[in-house]
């Protein structure tokens, strides 16, 4: 199980139209670890609620975490906690940084994609690749010039930057065409973050294209139906303590496992963050998940026990 750190909230900050900045510090006595661009951290909110967001600043201050955190009109409660309960001094409990977004940092060349709020990763992986001198470009995609948030920290890099505000330029960018100049595809990674409809047609152009280093990270969740082959009941072992458990089609497995009495690490309970990720020992999982990857899918190894199912009679767990 993960160890939470004990945070308190340094700063907050207006960055954009219904964008702010919460900047984290360790308590008196304690520090944060190291993270890795393109990570993210879980917010115990004072509602109740856990949400994870992504870190914007750089990932080599070690004394503290910053995050962007936009209101979602359709929020469940966590966007707009954030921006309605907070308040400097406040103490949360945070996780430690996970990454389901790594930088391939040896890329020969780095084409960074934000989508409005998806700029807070993007952001930190272009301080990154500044900070190690690789190259790369970054392409910004907002509304418009008032919701985006971290401009000024982006032209301030001195790279190149391409800014497309939909109000501007009478509508959305072309990305098939932009992308379509980028490479070679060889040495190219391709990074995007937005919305669910910019990285929708993100995953279909650079699969046209035949740009295979392709990462995407989303903050909504794709809703992904059961297999055919799938099975609504199933029985799971938990190999660390010996136990049998049966899912049955009224409950998700990770409510299964909450229900007897495990513990297991989740929070958005959507197949987005990754908090919940389980080594399979054995048994074929039914992926339903918005985070592994088709290779990491295919291997099954890890599978997020909060979406995802069972297309064997059986799954081995190690829980």
């Amino acid at each position: 199980m993960s160890t939470n750190l004990n945070a308190f909230v340094h700063t907050l900050r207006y960055e954009a139209d219904d964008v702010i900045s919460v900047e984290l510090r360790p308590v008196p006595g304690t520090e944060f670890p190291a993270f890795t661009a393109g990570s993210h951290i879980n917010l115990h909110l004072p509602n109740g609620m856990e949400r994870s967001y992504s870190l914007c600043n750089s990932s080599t201050e070690l004394n503290r975490y910053v995050v962007g955190v936009l209101r979602d009109r359709a929020s469940r409660g966590g966007s707009r906690c954030v921006h309605e309960q907070l308040r400097v001094g406040m103490r949360l409990l945070i996780s430690a940084p996970g990454n389901n977004f790594p930088l391939h940092e040896e890329a020969g060349h780095t084409v960074l994609i934000a989508g409005g709020i998806g700029v807070t990763p993007i952001l930190c992986m272009a301080r990154r690749l500044k900070a190690i001198e690789r190259s790369f470009e970054v392409m910004y995609f907002a509304r418009s010039r008032q919701s985006a948030a971290f401009v000024a920290e982006l032209e301030a890099l001195g790279v190149p930057l391409m800014l497309h505000f939909d109000e501007e330029k009478g509508g959305p960018p072309d990305l098939k065409a932009l992308l379509s100049v980028r490479g070679p595809q060889a040495q190219t990674h391709y990074y995007a973050c937005g919305p669910t409809i910019m990285l929708d047609a993100f995953e279909k152009i650079c699969n046209e294209l035949g740009h295979e280093n392709a990462h995407i990270e989303r903050f909504a969740a794709v809703e992904v139906a059961a297999s055919p082959n799938a099975h609504a009941t199933y029985s799971v072992e938990l190999r660390r303590s010996g136990r049998i458990i049966t899912v049955t089609p009224d409950k998700s497995l990770l409510d299964t496992l909450l229900a007897a009495g495990v513990e297991v690490d989740h929070s958005c309970c959507e197949g987005v963050c990754g908090t919940c990720e389980t080594r399979v020992l054995e048994g074929e999982p039914d992926h339903r998940d918005s985070v592994l990857g088709a290779k990491e899918r295919a291997s099954n190894k890890v599978m997020m026990v909060c979406v995802s199912g069972c297309k064997s009679n059986s799954l081995t767990l190690d829980l």
